[in-house]
């Protein structure tokens, strides 16, 4: 599955996300936040690592429920997923070893 380049304006329902199988990173963001951009080229080279990995990016912001229901206050936010379920999460990462560390476990 490719990494999506773009964060969606149409957010999926939780009970959408809830019930995918398999990994999944959902990330949540805007376009124009400054953290979101300095993530991007982290976030691909962690991508890289694991292409099986459904990627969802996601538009964060006040009214937005799907955020809300993770509770995300700060962009860039990367929930990690397996079957629906939160493994793990990262706030604001830097470098591509986190996000591929996370990545592995929710492959295995």
């Amino acid at each position: 599955m490719p990494l999506t380049a773009r964060y969606s304006a149409d957010a999926p329902s939780r009970a959408d996300v809830d019930a995918l199988p398999g990994p999944t990173v959902l990330e949540f963001g805007t376009e124009w936040c400054g953290w979101c951009q300095g993530a991007q080229a982290a976030i691909a080279d962690a991508f890289e690592q694991h292409p099986e990995i459904r990627h969802l990016k996601v538009e964060d912001g006040r009214g937005r429920p799907l955020g809300r229901s993770y509770g995300v206050k700060l962009w860039p936010t990367l929930v990690f997923l397996k079957d629906g379920h939160e493994v793990d999460r990262l706030v604001r990462p830097q470098a591509a070893g986190p996000i591929a560390d996370a990545m592995a476990r929710i492959a295995g």
